[in-house]
């Protein structure tokens, strides 16, 4: 009988570890769910990558200015069928910068096919581009339908000796849908959707 208590002993030993290993693995499942993930609107398209030399006006973009709401990394969205006036973030999802910040750079990009784009203060165009970021969040219509919405305001002046003329000014506004109603479907639909409008906002510059 004293024979077996090794046995047991080992038993109980082998146990233990397969109960620690258990514990281990279940916290990093529980780490690794609540995890921040961190998003950006990935690689710059095709086209600006591929940009050729100069041909407008230099232009001096400046960066939008944005509410309160606005003014953090956290990944938004509307609930439109309870409470369309409260805007809620994802508790685990952020974006690298601002959105705004994000916005400024692939316009800038887009924006810089055609022309020189300096922001202020690194050098002089002739012409001045201010934003106003007015809404950049996921919209949920049902719980199972969303589509990202971005609203700017753009207003394009001229510099001449006596300060700034006001040349034009115009709200656009653009709609994605979502493909999946969670942050990285908000993401996704957020991305493409601010893709479209530096596309249009290209269009838009370019008409007389």
């Amino acid at each position: 009988m004293k024979k077996v208590a090794p046995q047991t002993h080992s038993v109980k030993s082998i146990s233990l570890v397969l109960v620690l290993m258990m514990a281990l693995v279940g916290c990093s499942t529980s780490r690794s769910e609540g995890a921040i993930r961190v998003y950006d609107f990935g690689p710059a398209p095709l086209q600006a990558a591929l940009a050729g030399p100069a041909s407008l006006a230099t232009l001096v973009l400046f960066e939008p200015q944005v509410s309160s709401a606005l003014d953090g990394n956290a990944v938004l969205y509307r609930l439109a069928y309870a409470d369309a006036q409260q805007l809620k973030p994802y508790a685990h999802a952020r974006w690298s910068m601002p959105p705004a910040q994000l916005i400024s750079q692939r316009l800038r990009q887009q924006l810089g096919l055609q022309r020189v784009v300096v922001a202020p203060g690194e050098g002089v165009g002739q012409f001045n581009l201010r934003l106003v970021l007015e809404e950049f969040s996921q919209v949920f219509d049902t719980p199972a339908a969303s589509y990202g919405l971005v609203l700017l305001r753009v207003t394009l002046s001229q510099r001449n000796a006596g300060g700034e003329i006001l040349l034009a000014q115009r709200s656009f506004v653009v709609q994605q849908p979502a493909p999946t109603p969670d942050a990285p479907g908000a993401v996704r639909a957020l991305t493409v959707a601010s893709d479209q409008l530096a596309v249009q906002i290209e269009a838009w510059l370019a008409q007389p």
